[in-house]
């Protein structure tokens, strides 16, 4: 049996761009490649490297030698503890240029995709509090710094806020979360009041008890919050006077949803929500299309920059009002909805049933009739025969999750061979590899990154491909 190698610290590593996770990448003075945690682009540092994964070297600054001129001080006293915006040390000016970089670097010395037009970041214009949706968890034990554990601070407290990644059981109490407007500071700290006053238990993970587990807020830009409460187990002389008392200390929040979770698991989608008060939805608008959007409808949650997003899938698709449009991946149909109103039919395929659902409700809140939606995976709706019936597509709009298409559904499009092409992607990486294969019939056209998410390593790319 091999001995594992002890940690080595690399001495004098050059920073010079970002990576996944957070992490950011340099060489030594020998040019080995290095990914590390917390360090920024311009730093230079001393790297403790514990482990080599497809031989990268990945480690922990030890110590930084000189600080990038880059660097900020972060706005959130969590920082260093959340992990959430990970980049909130590093101006977003320079946040910018590195996604940018990292979708030009993907595609073309990665995927060796010759892009013929690379156009500028579309960087975000608010970089606090722009998220639509955040959910909280209730734990009975809080997260504790390397100096709390030393002066052997306990842990039991009941607190309630974002986990720490890698800590299942354990929950960083947050006082002020930067990611998503007012009033939900507010109801967060007021909701964990309430519960302490009720004396409600708050969960345990290990023990797999307690009945407080989640909370999820939805505010949207039109005014509307949605409050999504996940209770251990159904006691409604618990829940109710717990609920009653939120809405009359939060009297602007327009609905309250609950649900009822005894799973291990903290995953909600798979559980029934029921309406305590209010409509059981709130209204969401982009440009000229209104949204209902429910506790489990797969929304974009970054609002602001949702719009932005499609108008670049609009100019990119260059409609002129008589055009057949597929929309693969459609989600609740946000993206054939924009463009609906500038084509002749938009025909959206999605795999979740529920979003499909979604999609017709906001088809009908909008008087939209030239839409039709199908629920089912990609690569098993689209075929020859679905072509047939619906009319070979003249602009074909694809949004697939970050694994990318389906070898199969590759094969589709390549079979198809739509004139034009719109990817967006929410991974350069697999992008890369799909427009890769999609080179056999199509050219790049243009390509055009949108920052959706500030202060962190996520990078959505839109693609548009001609027919060669």
């Amino acid at each position: 049996m091999g001995r594992r190698k002890k940690p080595k610290v690399y001495t004098d590593v050059h920073f010079t761009g970002i990576a996944d996770k957070g992490r950011a990448v340099g060489r030594d003075a020998e040019g080995k490649v290095i990914f590390a945690d917390g360090v920024a682009p311009g730093d230079v540092a001393d790297v403790l490297v514990k482990r080599k994964k497809k031989g990268v070297l990945m480690g922990t600054a030890q110590e930084i030698k000189s600080y990038s001129p880059d660097r900020v001080e972060p706005v959130c006293e969590h920082f260093w503890l959340c992990g959430g915006c990970k980049w909130q040390h590093l101006s977003y000016d320079e946040q910018a240029k590195q996604k940018e970089k990292v979708v030009r670097d993907t595609l073309s010395r990665i995927g060796k995709i010759e892009v013929e037009e690379f156009l500028p970041i579309r960087a975000a214009e608010k970089t606090t509090f722009y998220r639509n949706k955040l959910e909280f968890s209730f734990s009975n034990k809080r997260w504790l710094t390397r100096a709390e554990i030393d002066s052997e601070i306990s842990n039991k407290e009941d607190v309630l806020g974002f986990h720490r990644s890698g800590a299942f059981d354990k929950v960083i109490d947050i006082e002020k979360c930067w990611l998503q407007p007012d009033p939900s500071n507010a109801l967060r700290n007021g909701i964990k009041e309430i519960a302490l006053e009720q004396g409600l238990s708050f969960h345990d993970a290990r023990e797999h008890e307690g009945f407080m587990r989640q909370v999820m807020f939805r505010i949207t830009t039109e005014g509307e919050i949605l409050v999504l409460f996940s209770f251990h187990k159904d006691d409604p002389e618990l829940y109710r006077p717990f609920m009653d008392a939120v809405i009359e200390r939060f009297p602007q929040i327009t609905t309250v949803c609950y649900c009822i979770n005894t799973k291990v698991n903290d995953f909600l989608y798979d559980l029934d929500m029921l309406t305590y008060a209010g409509k059981g939805y709130v209204e969401e608008r982009l440009g000229e299309v209104r949204f209902k959007v429910g506790p489990k409808s797969f929304f974009q949650t970054n609002t602001y920059q949702a719009k932005t997003l499609y108008d670049t899938v609009v100019e990119f698709a260059d409609l002129k009002g008589t055009e057949n449009v597929y929309d693969l991946y459609t989600g609740i149909g946000s993206i054939a909805l924009y463009v609906a109103q500038s084509c002749g039919q938009v025909v959206g395929i999605e795999e979740i049933p529920e979003a499909i659902a979604d999609a017709e409700v906001n088809a009908r809140l909008n008087e939209i009739s030239n839409a039709v939606f199908y629920a089912g995976d990609v690569k098993d709706i689209l075929t020859t025969e679905f072509a047939q019936q619906h009319g070979k597509p003249d602009l074909l709009i694809t949004d697939p999750p970050r694994a990318g298409m389906h070898p199969k559904v590759l094969d589709m499009l390549l079979e198809l061979a739509a004139p034009r092409m719109v990817y967006v992607s929410c991974n350069p990486a697999t992008q890369a590899r799909d427009l890769q294969l999609l080179s056999e019939k199509y050219r790049v056209v243009k390509a055009q990154p949108v920052d959706m998410f500030p202060h962190t390593h996520h990078i959505e790319n839109v693609a548009l491909l001609e027919l060669r």
